[in-house]
């Protein structure tokens, strides 16, 4: 009887070469996917409630369901989205009662914020800051608008990121992503939206050693900001319109 030949690990290696690069190409699917859904969601093109069905993001990125089960647990982490039992994925929306108690906490966290970061931060923290603001009202002239929401949040985290504390940035990111979504897409006559400007008033205040007066600054543009948050929108949104131009 003529026994079994086992491939030697060199055949085996032989055998499945392509395993590597399917995990790599698993990888960046799920990369992209997540990045053009939050480039969506914080652009407006996805506003809140739409639906995330996973068999139209399936066909899209032609991927599996385990891949986008895992992008959407992220974007669920963030806060930018919200799982629902027996429902599915929704682009969140947050109550107006959720959203008061959001920039409650984030006047509360980023008051913080501000009193260590004037205390502790140099002088070349503060310029790294003042060159993101710098970019913000750069990409907002040139009509770059995601670029200018992103660093816009970003500003946030990056000022919370002095602190050093890691379980602050990640609680604020969280609250930065979740009101940022609901902030109006065209603000309300008579509201600012150079967000930059207020940005910059608070660095002039940390700049000058005025902690009290950086404070009193970003309590005024939180609000402004919360002024800035969207009605409730009921439209419904075609997956392929937005995401599909990948496929």
């Amino acid at each position: 009887m003529n026994k079994a030949i086992k491939p030697s690990r060199l055949q085996s290696a032989a055998i499945s070469p392509a395993a590597p690069a399917q995990r790599d190409a698993s990888v960046a699917v799920e990369e992209r996917m997540y990045q053009d859904i939050y480039d969506a969601i914080m652009e407006h093109r996805l506003p809140p409630r739409t639906k995330l069905t996973e068999q139209t993001l399936c066909q899209i990125y032609d991927t599996a369901r385990h891949t986008v089960r895992k992008v959407l647990t992220r974007l669920s982490t963030e806060g930018m989205v919200d799982l629902e039992a027996n429902r599915g994925a929704f682009i969140a929306s947050p109550s107006h009662a959720e959203v008061r108690d959001m920039f409650e906490l984030r006047n509360i966290i980023e008051h913080a914020v501000l009193d260590k970061v004037g205390r502790e931060a140099g002088v070349r923290q503060i310029a790294g800051l003042r060159k993101m603001v710098e970019e913000e009202r750069e990409s907002y002239m040139s009509g770059d608008r995601p670029r200018w929401i992103r660093l816009s949040a970003q500003f946030h985290l990056a000022l919370a990121e002095l602190t050093g504390n890691v379980l602050l940035v990640e609680t604020l990111r969280k609250l930065v992503s979740r009101t940022t979504l609901m902030i109006a897409k065209t603000e309300a006559p008579g509201h600012n939206a150079c967000s930059f400007d207020e940005h910059d008033t608070v660095l002039e205040a940390l700049e000058s050693g005025n902690i009290a007066a950086a404070q009193e600054h970003m309590a005024h543009h939180l609000h402004l900001c919360e002024d800035r948050v969207r009605p409730d929108d009921n439209d419904h949104f075609d997956l392929r319109s937005v995401l599909g131009k990948h496929s």
